[in-house]
């Protein structure tokens, strides 16, 4: 294959995969209303098993359903069948993932299982199979071919499987009502904790708070914002925030004005500048940024001027 002919059959085979997931979405029926609400009234774990790349499929779909509040876990049915089913309770139900839903391990374990009173949800695409027959629930994951040229190695199968569970675990996370709070409770750490978790008042500096008033001329306009070193300046009557003068609006006036040294703050400030209060989200100051082309937010505190975030300040953080 040469180059040209590598990128053809590339985006062929995202082409079958996406068809496949288009496919698949007829999956979504009463058999995948009756799994959405018997996991979310269930007083135990969704403890879900697999064997080979099912397995691996089933890892992440359990990582999904974790992070978004439904408490979940992985048992490879191999370690089940050597001790680790101890760890499956009373209240548990367990999810089994194939393509074929005829292995020998399935055959030995969900005996046992029934045995055990545990509910069992089949997630395959073969209405024939052992674990069609032996479920109580039913995620229909059929696809009319693997992306594989010989039909064999599971690709647009675990696709759909990896679909599937994506939507049980969502529908799951909308019946509970999951704000992005919640999820922060569960990503604390690295980049996604801080987006959801970082305040303001977190990273500003509150004692850098850089003031002239409505008469103060351009020398001591110059000297507060390079003092402070926020880039810019809040133009204050008193208590009250009239606008912000920032190191480009200095420039520009240079430019374009002769007599800027003769200038006030009110001729140069901007007015009505984006405020945030300090206990807003650090990744909200961010958007506000992004939104307006601008790189200071003047922060509130009790709906009082309390000092300049910086676009610097957040960047630093690794929030973008």
């Amino acid at each position: 294959m040469d180059n040209e002919e590598i990128i053809k059959y590339g985006k062929e085979i995202i082409q079958l995969q996406a068809s496949a997931i288009n496919s698949v979405s007829k999956f979504i029926n009463d058999d995948f209303v009756k799994v959405v609400h018997a996991v979310n009234v269930s007083p135990g774990r969704l403890i879900i098993m697999g064997l080979g790349k099912s397995a691996i499929i089933g890892k992440k779909i359990v990582a999904t359903l974790n992070s978004t509040g439904c408490p979940s876990l992985f048992i490879h049915v191999v370690e089940a069948l050597h001790g680790d089913l101890g760890n499956v309770t009373k209240n548990d139900i367990l999810l089994f993932i194939s393509k074929s839903g005829n292995t020998e391990e399935y055959e030995k374990i969900i005996p046992i299982i029934k045995k055990m009173g545990n509910k069992i949800i089949a997630m395959t695409g073969n209405k024939d199979s052992y674990l069609f027959n032996n479920a109580d629930y039913f995620l229909n994951t059929f696809i009319e071919k693997e992306a594989c040229p010989n039909d064999l190695a599971p690709t647009t199968s675990t696709t759909a499987q990896l679909v599937i569970g994506d939507a049980l675990a969502i529908c799951i996370l909308k019946l509970n009502g999951f704000s992005s709070s919640d999820f922060a409770k569960f990503h604390p750490a690295g980049t996604l904790g801080k987006k959801l978790t970082l305040k303001v008042h977190n990273i500003y500096n509150s004692f850098s708070r850089p003031i002239v008033n409505l008469d103060d001329g351009f020398e001591k306009i110059v000297l507060e914002i390079s003092s402070k070193r926020m880039g810019a300046t809040v133009v204050m009557d008193g208590e009250s925030i009239c606008g912000i003068i920032t190191d480009g609006d200095i420039r520009r006036a240079l430019k374009n004005n002769k007599s800027i040294y003769s200038c006030k703050a009110s001729d140069l400030m901007s007015k009505k500048p984006k405020l945030i209060d300090e206990n807003q989200l650090a990744f909200s100051a961010l958007s506000i940024m992004k939104e307006n082309n601008i790189t200071q937010l003047v922060v509130i505190k009790n709906n009082k001027y309390n000092g300049v975030i910086h676009l610097h300040d957040i960047l630093k953080e690794k929030i973008n």
